[in-house]
């Protein structure tokens, strides 16, 4: 595979570097990335620091770029394809610019019996969701789409989160010490989330946090990628 080697800042605007990878970082000496994966560019299409931190865990070196896509649902589309064409469009959309890279995309759609849960963004809005969820079960559906021109290799994970019945000062409570704002279902599961759960059923368990992990070193290896 003919690869050009992986963008500095000033050679292409609009990427970041990795805080693993990035020129700039400050990496850890612990940290070993395989020689092979240095000939060929990764990019994340997103600037969620949730993904940025689980991606950093397959230790490849990668950047970011912010993709430009509506994410707008189609009238009745189902939460499951929102989250694969959404994912599809982020990655064909940083790809477009980036032609010789390997671009993953990622979308997680919530879905709370036939309402689809956005990101609160405040403080009311995340006890209006918590409440309205309590006792119930809540299905998260995150898609990952890794792409290089005319190459496509895609996938989804279904999550199903079992809310245990929460009284409103365990809400309250909750949110003003986590402050879940910007996260579907007004929670984040790798801190104190986790407490407001009964069960947790997945094949992955970082799909919850927005990167399904599993599937995209799957993806990846599909691709060319030496991990581990």
């Amino acid at each position: 595979m003919n690869a050009k080697d992986s963008p500095t800042p000033c050679q292409t605007p609009g990427i970041r570097d990795c805080p693993v990878a990035g020129p700039s970082a400050n990496c850890r000496s612990d940290i070993r990335i395989h020689p092979m994966t240095f000939r060929m560019t990764l990019i994340l299409a997103s600037t969620s620091q949730y993904r940025q931190t689980l991606l950093q865990r397959l230790r490849l070196p990668f950047q970011t770029v912010r993709p430009d896509v509506d994410e707008t649902p189609f009238q009745n589309e189902p939460p499951s394809l929102l989250a694969q064409r959404l994912a599809d469009a982020k990655a064909r959309a940083v790809a477009a610019q980036y032609p010789d890279a390997w671009v993953i995309g990622a979308d997680q759609v919530a879905a709370y019996g036939n309402t689809t849960l956005g990101k609160p963004g405040c403080r009311t809005e995340a006890i209006r969701q918590l409440t309205e969820m309590s006792g119930n079960t809540v299905h998260f559906h995150t898609a990952v789409c890794l792409v290089q021109a005319l190459q496509v290799y895609r996938a989804i994970d279904d999550t199903h989160v079992r809310f245990r019945s929460l009284n409103h000062e365990e809400i309250v409570r909750y949110v003003d010490l986590e402050q879940p704002f910007d996260c579907a279902g007004s929670f984040k599961s790798e801190g104190l989330g986790i407490s407001l759960f009964d069960v947790i059923q997945s094949q992955d368990p970082t799909a919850l946090i927005g990167l399904p992990l599993i599937a995209l070193s799957r993806l990846l290896r599909q691709a060319g990628f030496a991990l581990p």
